[in-house]
């Protein structure tokens, strides 16, 4: 035996299982949790759990847990080089399978639960939503956030703009604003606020899916958006493509907190994301000189600690 062909051995055991493999298929890809891999397998959760565990004993799965739910992904960054040659060998065989093909088609909808709860949150909050921004997080949090931004040529895109209010404030200071929202209730309350602002123009769409060209903005701004989002990962990557070669992203959101109770009151997906969480994210979309720094706490605010990260599309 050759020793390039060792390290591909000591990993075959923990794939030479099926489920083992299609539950990776999945997991390359997407953060999920035990429960929606159940769904997505169609199998119970003792399973899935027994299988995550050969899986994580070997080195082909991480997890992290966020509030009181565990997610787990493929260890994509951290495979050792036998794992890299057997995994795309591995993929192929199984991929092409009807077990994985009816798996890749359960994924979207178990995704789509993820979003329910904050479209519930926003179809009936879009009335109340300044009022509850202010109650949360005071009123100058945006007022700071822009300090990294403000620049007289820049055409910036809001993504996740709400009812407006950064893109109000960015308007008189640069040249032209996109404003995009997925949710109709707040788009219809941004267009109210933003009627006089005439570089200012509202768009509806998925932030996952911008309807924003390549290269066009020279800075996107994604504030309190993220933990909304049931893939902030792939978000960023859109942001980073309506950008052009060397355009700036600001990124406003919550540090790790324990308010478990705004997943069931407002429809978060995440407790807020740590510096490395975040500072991954960003990278992986394809962002250099990324900068963090938490922000000074508003006295009157009720809401949990924020965060200001910016960096550069490389």
């Amino acid at each position: 035996m050759n020793q390039a062909s060792a390290p591909i051995l000591d990993h075959m055991a923990a794939l030479a299982d099926p489920i083992r493999v299609r539950m990776l298929l999945p997991l390359e890809h997407h953060e999920l949790t035990v429960s929606e891999l159940c769904a997505i397998l169609q199998l119970p959760q003792s399973t899935v759990s027994r299988h995550l565990k050969t899986l994580a004993d070997d080195g082909w799965v991480v997890s992290r847990r966020d509030g009181t739910s565990r997610f787990y992904a493929m260890a994509v960054d951290e495979l050792d080089l036998g794992a890299r040659q057997l995994w795309p060998v591995i993929r192929d065989q199984v991929g092409s399978a009807s077990g994985a093909g009816q798996d890749a088609r359960r994924l979207p909808s178990v995704l789509q639960r993820r979003r329910e709860k904050s479209r519930a949150f926003f179809s009936s909050a879009a009335g109340q939503w300044d009022r509850l921004r202010l109650q949360l997080f005071g009123g100058r949090t945006h007022l700071m956030a822009l300090l990294s931004l403000v620049d007289d040529r820049l055409i910036v895109g809001d993504l996740g703009c709400g009812t407006g209010q950064m893109s109000e404030a960015l308007a008189p200071h640069v040249a032209r604003v996109i404003a995009i929202d997925g949710s109709a209730d707040m788009l219809r309350a941004a267009r109210a606020r933003l009627e006089g602002s005439s570089n200012v123009e509202v768009r509806e769409g998925a932030l996952e899916a911008l309807p924003i060209e390549d290269g066009l903005l020279d800075a996107v701004l994604v504030s309190l958006v993220l933990h909304h989002q049931p893939e902030p990962g792939r978000v960023l990557a859109e942001a980073a493509r309506v950008l052009r070669p060397g355009g700036r992203i600001l990124v406003v959101d919550m540090l790790p907190h324990d308010r478990t109770e705004y997943q069931q009151q407002m429809g978060h997906v995440w407790l807020g994301f740590s510096e490395d969480t975040t500072r991954r994210y960003l990278m992986a979309a394809g962002v250099s000189a990324v900068r963090l720094q938490a922000l000074p706490a508003d006295p009157d605010a009720e809401g949990p600690a924020l965060f200001v990260a910016t960096g550069r599309k490389a």
